[in-house]
Formats: structure tokens, sequence, C-alpha cells
């Protein structure tokens, strides 16, 4: 599935459209408050290996699979045998490649599946890619991502907004880690929000590879992900010069064809 975010869902004031799929919302929001009951109290299922769980609550380009791919260099450090878990959809094999070129995915339309898959390989820790709203497993630790340029967005629901949980859903988080630059005015809202509980922040930047083999050059730029905006930002801040930028669904497959066409524009 690719999909392009709607510019509407992160205006800071509730647009048009925001209003109108609002009664869509509420019913994504029983939907997903059924699915949750029912998880807990008929299928909940306890891991016999430590589960440690990245996600989110804002639809994509949140900086998951990233983060994942660092905590299994430090599981790893501290000599555990990793293995990275996926839900199975087709539509994400870019990063399912992105996974498996640092270490062993297991994948399965049901999470817990996979899970005790690796635990048959002989892993002994599970690190969720995506899986925040999988209530049927509860992970040992769990991370919740952010973005401090998009952050909440307009902070409604799907399809009025990018959340696909209330921003009451970081209750269950151990830590919220939030990619891009310090953000005071997020930190307040999210604090507001768990009012008396313990939880800590971090930030994580990202930092370009190689970045002089693109200095002093005209660069012309793409992006399939969720915020393709942020992408091209950074290629800004590292002072490149970037003459065009072109942005592409998340999770975009792209071929040759569509290359050709561009080159030609």
């Amino acid at each position: 599935m690719q999909f392009k975010k709607p510019t509407f869902w992160d205006y800071q004031k509730i647009s048009f459209w925001s209003v109108l799929l609002f009664p869509f919302s509420i019913i994504y929001f029983s939907i997903i408050w059924v699915i949750k009951v029912t998880s807990i109290f008929t299928s909940y299922k306890k891991m016999p290996i430590p589960v440690i769980c990245v996600g989110n609550i804002y639809i994509g380009g949140t900086g998951k699979t990233p983060l994942v791919r660092e905590i299994f260099n430090i599981t790893k450090s501290l000599g555990k045998n990793p293995a990275f878990i996926k839900k199975y959809h087709a539509y994400l094999s870019d990063e399912i490649k992105m996974l498996k070129d640092k270490g062993k995915v297991f994948t399965d339309h049901k999470r817990y599946k996979s899970i005790l898959s690796s635990v048959s390989n002989n892993h002994d820790v599970a690190i969720l890619d995506d899986g925040f709203q999988d209530f049927s497993i509860k992970p040992d630790f769990s991370i919740l991502c952010f973005n401090s340029t998009q952050m909440i967005g307009n902070g409604l629901l799907i399809p009025s907004g990018p959340l696909r949980e209330s921003l009451r859903a970081i209750l269950r988080a151990d830590c919220i880690i939030i990619n891009g630059p310090k953000n005071l005015e997020f930190e307040k809202k999210l604090f507001k929000t768990i009012q008396n509980k313990k939880l800590h922040i971090f930030y994580s930047k990202y930092k370009i590879k190689n970045i002089e083999k693109f200095k002093n050059k005209e660069i012309t730029a793409f992006a399939g992900i969720g915020n393709p905006s942020n992408f091209f930002d950074l290629l800004r801040k590292n002072n490149l010069d970037i003459k065009e930028t072109f942005s592409f669904p998340d999770h975009h497959e792209y071929s040759k064809k569509r290359f050709r066409k561009n080159n030609k524009r």
C-alpha cells in the first residue's frame, strides 16, 4: 500500500476536510477500541524472550526503522542474539530489506508467530519494528517515536488527521524518542498528557554519510517516505545545492521508466 499523506493533516488549525472526515475518525476510534479490548481479554500472549517495541501514533515518517537498526547494534554489543520482527505486508519490502542488511528478520501476519519463530532459531531478544498498536503482545519495553517538525499534526485521528491513536496512548510507552531539534513546546504538551507518570524523552538526528561526495554539485533529490520534506530539509541544512525535488508516496517502488521520464524534464 503506497500512501501519500494529505497536507491538511499537519495544519495547526482544523481544516474543512478534517471536519468533513471526523465522523469516519469516530468509527476508526471505535474499531481500535474494540480491537484493544478484545485482544487484551482474549488473545494476550506472553512471549518467552524480551520484546522491545518501537512504534508511533503519528502514521509514518517518525524514524522507527533506523532506530530499530540502532537498537539491534546495542543489543548485539551486549552479547545478545537479537532478531527483527516485522508484520508481513507486501508493500513493506523496502523496510524489510533495510533490516535484512543488518540481521535476521522474521515476518508473519501475526507478530507473535514471528517471535516464536525467532526463539526456535536461538534468538534471545525480539525487536519489533512497529507494533505499538498490536494489543495481543505486551512488550517488555516500548519506545514511541515522533518527529519534532510534524509532532502530532492537527491532533486528530485517521482520516481527519495523522494519528493512529489519541495522545493519551503515550501512557503505555516507557520512553519517547523525538527525531529532530529540541522542541520544548511539544515536550510540554507530552508532559501535560502524562501528568505524574515518569517518562524519559530523548532526541535523535540523522547524519549524512560521505557528505563530501555531494559538495559543490547540483543535486536532484527524491524521496518516497512518510515526510519527504524532512529529508529535503536535512540536505539543505547541510548546505547541499538542491536544484529540484520529487516527492513520492511512502514505500514507493521506483522504476527505470520513472527515472527516464524525470531525466527528460
